[in-house]
């Protein structure tokens, strides 16, 4: 999964908390970059969370095999 900070936006729609937004333009935040840098950064997490989960046998039986025989080039 990589990151693509020059893909094509769109628009979306948000409902956000009043007080958050009113304090986040305060500090001058800019808030679409915001939002997408945080959704971006939590979209990898949880791809990488689903794909260490969906190859979690595979890593395991390798595991195994490597605590087993050690690494192929260490002999």
């Amino acid at each position: 999964m990589r990151n693509a900070p020059d893909a094509t936006k769109r628009p979306v729609n948000l409902l956000i908390n009043a007080r958050t937004l009113e304090l986040a333009k305060e500090l001058g935040l800019n808030l679409p970059q915001t939002v997408d840098t945080y959704l971006s950064t939590e979209v990898q997490r949880r791809y990488w969370e689903r794909w260490n989960d969906d190859n979690k046998d595979a890593i395991d039986a390798y595991n195994a095999r490597i605590a087993d025989e050690g690494l192929p080039l260490a002999r």
